[in-house]
């Protein structure tokens, strides 16, 4: 009953089995009827850029979905038989009123991104404790993340892990 959109490491595309490009997922998804419950997963190769995962967040959005999940690899065991998805929640405007920061990931001609919080460069090891250590009286908090296309999304990934783990909300 959901939607699934999965990006592979060579960039190809599908809505659910269907092979789709970026400029036909808008209207395949507006053939499809929907109901408000549905939930937009989108499950990405981590060597794709994560241009192309924007790519699928916005056409999510023209699609009035305000919260897509990127499936994420979890390792957890199914319990009564029951498979549920598991992955990172985004949100793709800011909640108003809510206290946020904005966290950015730019190429850095290295094997990792560099990492800002704010304007402050943050090594990659001390990122979930500065995150933990931002706003730490605020319970309703959002990570605002930018993050330059080109990297892998599974660099983007393990940042909204961090986002994620130190409680805060992340908008995409």
């Amino acid at each position: 009953n959901a939607w699934i959109v999965a990006i592979t490491a060579d960039e190809k595309m599908y809505f659910g089995i269907d092979p789709v490009d970026p400029a036909s997922l808008a209207d395949a998804m507006k053939r499809r009827a929907r109901n408000r419950e549905q939930k937009l997963y989108i499950k990405a190769d981590a060597r794709t850029p994560f241009a192309n995962v924007e790519r699928v967040l916005e056409v999510g959005r023209r699609a009035l979905f305000d919260a897509p999940v990127l499936l994420t690899s979890q390792p957890v065991s199914p319990q009564g038989g029951t498979v549920a998805p598991r992955g990172l929640m985004v949100l793709l405007g800011a909640p108003a009123g809510m206290e946020s920061i904005g966290v950015q990931l730019l190429m850095s001609g290295q094997q990792s991104p560099a990492v800002k919080i704010g304007n402050e460069q943050v090594p990659w090891a001390a990122l979930q404790s500065k995150l933990s250590a931002t706003l730490p009286h605020t319970n309703d908090k959002a990570a605002l993340i930018r993050a330059d296309g080109q990297l892998p999304f599974g660099q983007v990934a393990r940042v909204l892990d961090a986002c994620a783990a130190a409680g805060f909300r992340t908008v995409l």
